[in-house]
């Protein structure tokens, strides 16, 4: 009997929910990068992948990736792709819905072979929170992962170079996680992560552009002393100087159109009652669509910061920990996609991404596009993370029409070039 849409969507979020049970920590969904539980997450890909055909490796930086061939054995690339691991207690559709739809699409095509070869990539590393860098596994394919991050440690002390080795990886064979010559573009499913495709009632929505996002990380050092003994006056508290700003920084965010600021980490040393904090690491996420605004918000803030901390004896550090400039898409692919949701009778509103995504490191060596699958409550970066199966519906009809789109876009192109040699 052959499925049924529904059916369709109930199997891949029957998938995603039990890639979400394979987790660094019982009870929730956790998974950072290269931990132990990603090896379950690539059986589980693995084995679904080769049913649909294709054929299955582990890049060295943890990438998975699937490849059906095209027509010929030279044939151009489309990649297909999001990232395996989470935030702490994550939910189940972040990331990895792009990755199990992708592995849906080859089971669609029915082992039909198209122009082009597709390829689908399970990015190893997105969210950054192993290491305090993200866009590990896309940095890697675009051969952006410098000496520097390598060297970078996780709270455990461990390197990324000693986390890819720890998990059976060489990376003396990093190069080898880089791009295909033959890859031409790149397609990206995500939910949306935010409440403005609910609020319209929408399935889904094409995203044009990536905000430009700016990560720091800032360390107010003071001086440890007794709670009892030491005078409010005599004081150099590292924590009371870290709410000043971190206030200061909202008000702020509130008074600037578009822009976003978050603090989301706090860790106070040394962290017991009854002793004034000596010192104080904080982050900061910065992002807006215009990046001139945002770098006016970080000089800004870095300033606010500083005199929070002259006003109490207290020194600050800064360290960037990410500078992304505002991506836009491109503009091709981005109309194919959106006339492949109209065809398949879901016609989609463009929209501009708040949050950062693999595409966007991608776009900076191939043509990228990204389409938004509504999120339930405008709700991510949650165990209550959810996704409707009419849009899994909708956004696996638009990826069937994008691709016969993409096909007859691409012989057009070569009938036009065959007509000028």
């Amino acid at each position: 009997m052959t499925s049924t849409n529904t059916d369709r969507a109930d199997r891949i979020i029957a998938r995603c929910r039990q890639i979400a049970a394979c987790t660094d920590v019982p009870g929730e969904t956790t998974r950072l990068f290269l931990s132990p539980s990603m090896h379950q997450v690539h059986a589980l890909l693995r084995n679904w992948m080769q049913e649909a055909g294709m054929t299955v490796h582990i890049d060295s930086i943890g990438n998975l990736r699937g490849l059906w061939p095209g027509q010929t054995s030279d044939a151009p690339r489309l990649l297909i792709g999001s990232h395996l691991d989470t935030v702490p207690n994550a939910g189940a559709f972040d990331g990895i819905l792009g990755v199990v739809l992708g592995v849906a699409i080859f089971e669609e095509l029915h082992g039909q072979h198209l122009p082009f070869a597709i390829e689908v990539i399970g990015f190893s590393e997105e969210e950054g929170v192993r290491f305090s860098k993200p866009f590990l596994g896309s940095l890697a394919l675009i051969g952006k992962l410098d000496a520097d991050t390598l060297a970078r440690k996780d709270r455990d002390g461990i390197t990324v170079l000693e986390a890819i080795q720890n998990f059976g990886l060489d990376p003396a064979n990093l190069r080898t996680a880089a791009l295909s010559e033959e890859a031409f573009a790149y397609l990206e499913f995500h939910i949306e992560q935010g409440p403005i495709l609910e609020a319209e009632s929408a399935s889904l929505g094409i995203v044009e552009s990536l905000v430009g996002q700016t990560r720091l990380q800032l360390t107010f050092t003071g001086h440890a002393n007794h709670a009892g003994t030491t005078p409010m006056h005599l004081r150099h508290d590292a924590l009371t100087t870290a709410a000043d700003w971190i206030v200061a920084v909202e008000e702020y965010a509130n008074a600037h159109t578009g822009l976003v600021a978050t603090v989301g980490r706090l860790e106070a040393s040394p962290n017991a009652g009854n002793v004034i904090a000596g010192q104080v690491t904080t982050s900061l996420d910065i992002r807006h669509a215009n990046d001139q605004a945002r770098h006016t918000a970080v000089s800004s803030l870095t300033n606010s910061a500083n005199s929070a901390a002259a006003k109490r004896g207290v020194q600050l550090s800064v360290q960037t920990q990410l500078e992304q400039p505002a991506v836009p898409m491109s503009p091709s692919l981005t109309h194919l996609l959106q006339a492949a949701a109209e065809k398949a009778g879901f016609p989609s509103r463009t929209m501009t991404s708040g949050a950062g995504h693999d595409a966007m490191i991608v776009a900076q060596r191939l043509p990228t596009t990204m389409l938004f699958l509504r999120s339930p409550g405008g709700l991510s970066h949650h165990p209550d993370e959810s996704v409707l199966p009419q849009d899994i519906e909708a956004a696996l009809a638009t990826a069937m029409e994008f691709l016969t789109l993409l096909r007859d876009d691409r012989a057009d192109e070569a009938h036009i070039k065959d007509t000028h040699a």
